[in-house]
C-alpha cells in the first residue's frame, strides 16, 4: 500500500508541481505562471492568490487520497483539478503564437488546439534544435512524419508545457477554404518547406534536413510546379502514346501496372535553378531564388519507358525516323496549354537509360505534388524534363515545341543579356554538371572553441550517370584541403555496391569532422566534388553567371564564426 501511495504522490508532484506555490519556470511575455504549468493573465499578487485559493479543493482531495490510500479519491481530485485547469487557460491568437519563434522571444507551438511554451524543452529535445522548425506553428505536420512522438509519455511531457488555447477563429483557418482560385485544390504541404513561390507552389526543405537521409522523405522532397496541381481520377486516367506512323497505344493506370514489369530506380532530381541565389548575389537574374536544396533523392518504381514504346510499336528501327520523345503533362494554364518537355530518343529507348513511367515514390503512390498518378523519371537529366501528371507521350523527329523546352532552361554566356539573348542559339539543358553543397553548418553559424572540432555535411551529385568519386573540403577558403567521407546509403546501413558505369543516378552524402584551427576566429568552409570523368566544379560564380540563373555549380562556401570561451578572454 505504501508503494501505491508513494507512486501516486510522485505522479501528483510531477503533474502539479506548483499547487501551493507559483512555478519557478521562465515566464512567457504575456501570461504569468501558475500551478501545473497553467499561465494566466494576472496583474497582481492578489489575483494569483485568488487563483490558488480557487484550486485548494483539488489539493485537499489529492492529499486525502494519498493519506487514505484510496485511488478513487486521488483520481477524483486530479480530475477536478484538470477540469478547473483547462477552464482557466488563456486564449491566444495564431499571431501571438507566431511571435514566439526564437529562444529569445520564447518558443511556442500548437497541438490539437492547445498552445505550448516549449522554450525550456528545446535544449533537452533528443532531435536537437530541429524542433525549432515548428516554432510559432503546429506540431502535427512534424509528428505525422515521426511516429515516435505518438506515445502517451510524449503527450504527458507536452502537457506540462501548456500555456493556453488557440482561439476558435484560428482553429477554423487551419482548414483551407475552398475558393474559385485555380490553386485551391492544391495539396497540403509540410510547413518546414521554404516557399519560393506560393502559386504555383515552389519550395525547398531546410538544408540541414536534406542531408539527414539518403532517401529524401516525400514530404521534404523539393517541390517545383509550373501550373496548378491537376486533380486526376485514377479510375479514368489514360496515357496516350502516339507520334510517327506505326505506333499507337492507350493505357489505363491498371494496365500500366499489370502489363509491364515493375522496375525500381534510386535517382536524384535537381532543378536547373538550384543555387540560383548565389548568381543573384553576383548580378540579378530572372527566376525563383532557390537556395541549395532544390535537389532531392528518392526511389521511383514503375514501367520502363522503353517497354511501353516497344508495346506501342516503336521497335529498334524507330531511331531511323525519330530523334526525340516528347511528354505532355495534365497540368494546364488558363488557356489550356499543358506543361511539356522532351528528351533524346536514345536516352528513352536505351536499356541503360533507366527512364521510368513511375507510379510510386519511396514505396508508395506518387504524392499529388510529385505527379500522381504517373510521371516520367529521367535519371541523370535536369528536373524540367521529368514531366509530372503525364498524359501523353509523342515519338517525334522534333523536340517538344513547349515554352519550357524552347525558351527556358538553357544556359548562356555571362555577357548575354535580355536585349541580346537568342534562345534558339542554345541547346536545351539535359544532363547537369557536377554539383555539391554544404548542408551543415549554416552560413553565419557560430561554434564554440570548447567544442574543439567541427563536423561539416553535404551532398554531391553529377548528371548523366557520372559517379561522384571524391569531395574535397577546405576550412580556410581553399588554401588547404581534406577529403570527406562519402556514402551512398542510409547511415548505419551497408553501403550499396558501385553502380554500373554511366548509371550512378543517386547522389552521395558526405561528411567530415576536423579540429578547429588554433587561433582562427572564422572558418571559410568550401566544398567541391569530382566525378568519375574528372569533371570538377568551377571555383567562383561570376564566370558561369547567366541571365536565367541556371547551372549554378561553383564551389559552395559557408562562413562560420568561432566563439572563444569567456573564461579565456
Amino acid at each position: 500500500m505504501l508503494s501505491v501511495i508513494n507512486s501516486g504522490a510522485m505522479l501528483l508532484l510531477r503533474r502539479c508541481r506548483g499547487l501551493t506555490l507559483l512555478s519557478t519556470r521562465r515566464l512567457p511575455v504575456a501570461p504569468a505562471v501558475a500551478s501545473c504549468a497553467v499561465r494566466l493573465r494576472s496583474s497582481s499578487a492578489e489575483d494569483q492568490g485568488s487563483y490558488q485559493r480557487a484550486h485548494r479543493p483539488g489539493w485537499r482531495h489529492a492529499v486525502a487520497g494519498l493519506l487514505a490510500g484510496t485511488g478513487a479519491v486521488l483520481a477524483y481530485g486530479l480530475h477536478q483539478h484538470k477540469a478547473e485547469q483547462e477552464a482557466a487557460y488563456p486564449i491566444f491568437s495564431q499571431e501571438e503564437v507566431t511571435s514566439h519563434r526564437s529562444l529569445q522571444d520564447g518558443v511556442w507551438v500548437t497541438y490539437k488546439g492547445g498552445v505550448y511554451d516549449i522554450t525550456e524543452f528545446v535544449a533537452m529535445h533528443p532531435g536537437g534544435d530541429k524542433i525549432l522548425l515548428a516554432a510559432g506553428g503546429a506540431l502535427e505536420p512534424f509528428w505525422a512524419l515521426y511516429a515516435v512522438h505518438n506515445q502517451e509519455h510524449v503527450l504527458e511531457m507536452l502537457s506540462e508545457y501548456k500555456v493556453g488555447e488557440l482561439n476558435a477563429e484560428d482553429l477554423k483557418k487551419q482548414k483551407t477554404m475552398q475558393t474559385l482560385d485555380p490553386y485551391s485544390s492544391d495539396p497540403e504541404r509540410h510547413p518546414v518547406l521554404r516557399i519560393n513561390n506560393l502559386k504555383p507552389f515552389n519550395a525547398e526543405p531546410p538544408p540541414e534536413i536534406l542531408s539527414d537521409s539518403f532517401i529524401t522523405p516525400s514530404a521534404f522532397f523539393f517541390k517545383r510546379n509550373h501550373l496548378p496541381v491537376p486533380q486526376v481520377d485514377p479510375a479514368t486516367y489514360l496515357l496516350q502514346v502516339e507520334g510517327l506512323p506505326g505506333g499507337l497505344l492507350t493505357l489505363s493506370l491498371e494496365e500500366l501496372k499489370t502489363r509491364f514489369p515493375k522496375h525500381t530506380v534510386t535517382a536524384t532530381l535537381q532543378c536547373a535553378g538550384n543555387r540560383r541565389s548565389e548568381m543573384n548575389a553576383v548580378k540579378q537574374v530572372k527566376g525563383l531564388n532557390w537556395g541549395i536544396a532544390a535537389i532531392s533523392n528518392a526511389t521511383w518504381s514503375g514501367a520502363r519507358l522503353r517497354d511501353v514504346l516497344l508495346a506501342a510499336g516503336y521497335g529498334p528501327d524507330v531511331a531511323r525516323r525519330a530523334g526525340h520523345v516528347q511528354f505532355e503533362g495534365l497540368d494546364k494554364d488558363v488557356t489550356g496549354t499543358t506543361y511539356g518537355a522532351s528528351i533524346p530518343l536514345n536516352k528513352a529507348v536505351s536499356e541503360e537509360g533507366d527512364v521510368l513511367l513511375a507510379y510510386e515514390m519511396n514505396g508508395a503512390d506518387l504524392p499529388a505534388d510529385h505527379g500522381y498518378p504517373v510521371r516520367v523519371v529521367v535519371p541523370g537529366v535536369v528536373g524540367a524534363r521529368n514531366v509530372k501528371w503525364l498524359g501523353k507521350i509523342i515519338v517525334s523527329a522534333d523536340e517538344s515545341s513547349s515554352h519550357w523546352q524552347q525558351n527556358d532552361y538553357k544556359g548562356f554566356s555571362p555577357g548575354t543579356d535580355w536585349d541580346t539573348v537568342n534562345f534558339k542559339s542554345a541547346p536545351a539543358i539535359q544532363e547537369l554538371p557536377v554539383q555539391s553543397a554544404i548542408t551543415a553548418p549554416a552560413d553565419g553559424a557560430v561554434v564554440d572553441r570548447s567544442s574543439e572540432e567541427l563536423t561539416v555535411k553535404g551532398y554531391a551529385w553529377s548528371g548523366g550517370g557520372r559517379e561522384v568519386v571524391r569531395v574535397d573540403v577546405s576550412l580556410d577558403g581553399g588554401k588547404t584541403w581534406q577529403v570527406a567521407q562519402i556514402r551512398s546509403s542510409e547511415k548505419g546501413q551497408a553501403p550499396e555496391g558501385t553502380p554500373p558505369t554511366g548509371r550512378a543516378w543517386a547522389w552521395k552524402l558526405w561528411e567530415i569532422t576536423a579540429p578547429l584551427p588554433p587561433g582562427a576566429k572564422e572558418l571559410k568552409i568550401v566544398c567541391k566534388a569530382v566525378d568519375n570523368s574528372y569533371n570538377m566544379q568551377p571555383d567562383t560564380v561570376a564566370p558561369i553567371w547567366n541571365l536565367r540563373g541556371v547551372l549554378s555549380n561553383a564551389w559552395h562556401r559557408v562562413n562560420v564564426k568561432i566563439r572563444e570561451d569567456e573564461r579565456e578572454e
